[in-house]
């Protein structure tokens, strides 16, 4: 399963958007500085959400900039082509976002002063929804059904790696003063609350009138409309997707195979760290 994806460092990458060079450069030289907002998160655990909530908060509920400038350019992916080039160009604090492991992040991060977020979800969504994901673009190997893909997610050969290995890492960061552990599920159950933290995380003030406007405008059905959140190949796709979302297509033998995996690599931690168990 070498075929359709870009290897670095023993992990696969998606072949598109993405090239070994700036890879390397990015993993090895980046520099994050005290005043950037980074937010890390494993494939399909709500990074575009969560960016959309960040870019609200930093304009106080002002959609102009949401609805003017594309997703990608408001927070460059790090290690993606044109990302990285977006944020050498950039002055003063950036918001940038990264699905990279904690192995692999620019060991800047560990000694600057940047707010961190880190979003985790649970892993059966996860993995149905990558699958959808993954085979509606074209930007990496196509699974050729969910089996297929099931077998792909518990091996690890699945973009950017396990999604165990993954939250392994960066749960060594959860105790430090400038992270953030969030949960999909919390900020599904509970919006107002979740973001209210994450604005005090940050430092940043809303009135009643602006957290509402947040609320508002990072509501899925207001997003899906919003077509500077998603590469115009795939918008479409992506309102089919979002109906699809929540949908658990996995047989009960697999529901119980991941079950446990999931208790052999997860164990050690505190099971109240995930919203899920």
């Amino acid at each position: 399963m070498t075929d359709g994806y870009l290897w670095f460092e023993g992990l696969p990458f998606p072949v598109v958007g993405y090239s070994y060079e700036v890879l390397k450069e990015a993993c090895a030289q980046f520099v994050i500085k005290d005043e950037d907002t980074v937010l890390v998160t494993y494939p399909k655990s709500g990074s575009h959400w969560v960016i959309e909530i960040l870019c609200l908060i930093h304009s106080k509920g002002d959609t102009k900039w949401i609805q003017s400038v594309p997703i990608w350019e408001r927070s460059p992916w790090l290690e993606s082509n044109r990302g990285s080039k977006l944020l050498k160009e950039r002055e003063g604090p950036r918001l940038l976002a990264s699905h990279l492991p904690f192995h692999l992040f620019p060991t800047s991060l560990f000694t600057s002063k940047a707010k961190v977020i880190y979003i985790m979800r649970n892993p059966k969504d996860v993995l149905v929804s990558g699958y959808y994901f993954w085979t509606m673009t074209h930007v990496s190997t196509k699974p050729e059904s969910v089996e297929q893909y099931f077998q792909w997610f518990m091996e690890g050969n699945v973009a950017y790696g396990s999604w165990f290995e993954h939250i392994r890492g960066w749960m060594s960061m959860r105790d430090r003063e400038n992270v953030l552990l969030l949960s999909y599920e919390e900020l599904q159950k509970d919006p107002r609350s979740t973001i209210e933290r994450i604005c005090q995380f940050l430092g940043k003030k809303l009135n009643p009138e602006e957290l509402d406007s947040v609320l508002k405008n990072s509501s899925f059905q207001v997003m899906k409309e919003n077509k500077m959140l998603y590469y115009s190949f795939f918008i479409d796709s992506f309102n089919n997707y979002l109906l699809n979302i929540y949908y658990n297509h996995l047989t009960v033998a697999q529901a119980e195979a991941l079950d446990k995996l999931y208790q052999e690599k997860m164990a050690g931690f505190p099971k109240e760290l995930f919203p899920w168990e």
